[in-house]
């Protein structure tokens, strides 16, 4: 049973069960994981395990592994890693709301810009917010202004929150330092600074694209703002109707949004200028910039914010609870389908691309694009598909045999890792829960912004790798 086949039956499945079936996300994701589970052989299981480098005794303690065993451990690498990161920034989402802190951010924001001008200021702020920083936290941050500014002006939920993921998503796989684009410039021998000049390039013209198919599809769909898990419609209109002077001041408001970048950022620039090199305030620093430290201490600072302007402790208690609630269904199926990919992953699906690529010669760029592509699509990750794609592409080529700078091969790499996001990546369910869209709303919307956005950075990187080779 090959790998492809084994990719295509559990994307049947999940999208069976969801889209026709209406079975919850949760066990469309679990069964699918289990039947692909079931299905890959052990040879398969063999030449996975020879592609991650495990010792023979590693290997054969791995072939020993129960299917159970096997999905617990995929699920729970999944959570390890965005467990507590979901769970505080439910915290500060729900903070930033009840407080107002949210409401005074976007009275200030529309005072200094414009309604007119708002989408554009969620844009640009994603993609510079989404160069240090991952883009599941950037949209935690943004999701609460959006929702805040929609209950002020009545409409445009929709442009919002796209243009918010197509900035984020972007300049997470083209611009360093997010751990993608900084490790395939690595593999590539690309220059970092050339590496961040040439995202910054692409990644205008990809998101200027994703602005203006937000735009279209605010005008073709309507979605309105729903109740979630975290904030009711009556709660939240409550909230937005407060005078300003029961609102938390601007400074106050900003700080829960500006802590952990900050620290997150200043970790990321100290390691890539400091080296071997150590010092007690590099070792606080590196503490610190933690992403799970530094949400922690986010959380920290906006729940002080909300105790200073409400003083009923059951009420302050019944947030945190319906915040961690909501955060809790929203690890559960971020988790759930990291053990649908790492099923996939357990296929050898990675080894089988590889095998194609080298059997049918192409030209470079689009291969490496479409060699990505296929990586996101079986697996979720676009950091994981970014770091897979460029080991296949990175060893069939030779900088002195190309005809354009290797910079135009990473980026394409970035690039391909936008198609196709659906139910076995964290983002798509990170933005589906939190916005408050259904499954089909999503895959309409978050999916295809992605997916075009990669195109046109696809298109363009081949234009300019013709125009301006460099070499």
């Amino acid at each position: 049973m090959s790998p492809l086949f084994l990719l295509i039956l559990g994307i049947s499945i999940v999208v069976i069960c969801i889209l026709w079936l209406k079975i919850d996300a949760i066990l469309a994701l679990l069964f699918a994981a289990i039947v692909v589970s079931i299905l890959t052989p052990e040879s398969l299981l063999i030449q996975f395990a020879e592609s991650k480098g495990m010792s023979e005794a590693a290997t054969n303690s791995f072939l020993q592994e129960s299917i159970g065993r096997r999905l617990a451990n995929s699920f729970g690498s999944t959570a390890s890693k965005i467990g507590i990161l979901i769970a505080m920034a439910s915290i500060i989402g729900t903070c930033l709301l009840r407080s107002g802190s949210a409401d005074r951010i976007i009275r200030s924001a529309l005072k200094l810009f414009g309604e007119e001008r708002a989408p554009v200021a969620f844009l640009t702020s994603g993609f510079t917010l989404g160069i240090p920083v991952f883009f599941d936290t950037v949209f935690y941050l943004l999701v609460p202004l959006n929702k805040a500014l929609t209950m002020r002006v009545g409409k445009n939920y929709l442009f919002y929150v796209t243009a918010t993921v197509a900035g984020a998503a972007m300049a997470h796989s083209l611009v360093p330092p997010t751990p993608g684009p900084l490790f395939v410039a690595g593999e590539l021998g690309v220059d970092l600074g050339v590496m961040i000049l040439g995202g910054l390039a692409v990644g205008i013209f990809t998101v200027t694209g994703g602005y203006f198919y937000a735009a279209w599809a605010n005008r073709r769909w309507t979605i309105p703002l729903r109740d979630t898990g975290d904030v009711t419609l009556d709660e939240l209109n409550e909230l937005m109707n407060k005078e300003d002077r029961d609102l938390p001041s601007l400074w106050l408001s900003l700080l829960p949004i500006l802590l952990p970048l900050v620290l997150i950022s200043a970790t990321t620039m100290a390691r890539a200028m400091a080296g071997d090199s150590e010092s007690w305030m590099l070792n606080a620093l590196f503490f610190l910039g933690d992403s799970n430290i530094a949400l922690t201490l986010s959380a920290v600072v906006a729940l002080l914010v909300l105790i200073k302007t409400e003083s009923d402790s059951k009420k302050l208690k019944k947030y945190i609870q319906e915040s961690l609630q909501s955060a809790g269904v929203i690890i559960l199926i971020t988790c759930m389908g990291g053990a649908f990919g790492g099923s996939l992953q357990q296929t050898g699906i990675g080894v089988y691309l590889q095998g194609l690529a080298s059997n049918y010669q192409m030209a470079i760029l689009p291969m490496a694009f479409f060699i990505t592509v296929l990586i996101r699509t079986a697996q979720g990750s676009a950091t994981v598909a970014m770091i897979t794609a460029v080991g296949i592409v990175g060893s069939m080529v030779q900088p002195d045999t190309l005809d354009f700078h290797m910079v135009y091969l990473a980026l394409m790499v970035g690039c391909g890792s936008k198609p196709i996001p659906w139910m076995n990546d964290s983002g798509f369910w990170v933005v589906c829960k939190m916005s408050g869209m259904t499954e089909s709303e999503a895959l309409k919307t978050f999916s295809t912004v992605l997916g075009i956005m990669g195109i046109i950075g696809a298109v363009v990187i081949m234009i300019l790798a013709k125009l301006f080779p460099l070499v």
